[in-house]
């Protein structure tokens, strides 16, 4: 399974990423050490919402929709712990 997900900084909670991964946990773990260039500056990172697909292609389709202005509006209104 791939996995989309989406994670909140605790120390600026305006922050948020998106990605994709295999292992939403191990991927989280990465992320609160610092292993992404992207994200490093705002730990810690809380895990907000995740979704499984079986295709490899759907994910990165549904991944790029977040990460577009209209999928990011989505994400913060419907897919948001706020």
């Amino acid at each position: 399974m791939y996995f989309v997900y989406i994670i909140n900084s605790e120390c600026q909670p305006d922050k948020f990423y998106i990605g994709y991964t295999l292992d939403v946990e191990s991927r989280l773990v990465v992320h609160n050490q610092g292993g992404s260039i992207y994200t490093k500056d705002y730990r810690p990172w809380n895990l907000t919402w995740y979704c499984a697909f079986e295709e490899k292609d759907r994910v990165l389709e549904f991944e790029k929709y977040l990460k577009s202005h209209s999928g990011r509006a989505f994400a913060k209104k419907r897919l948001s712990s706020k």
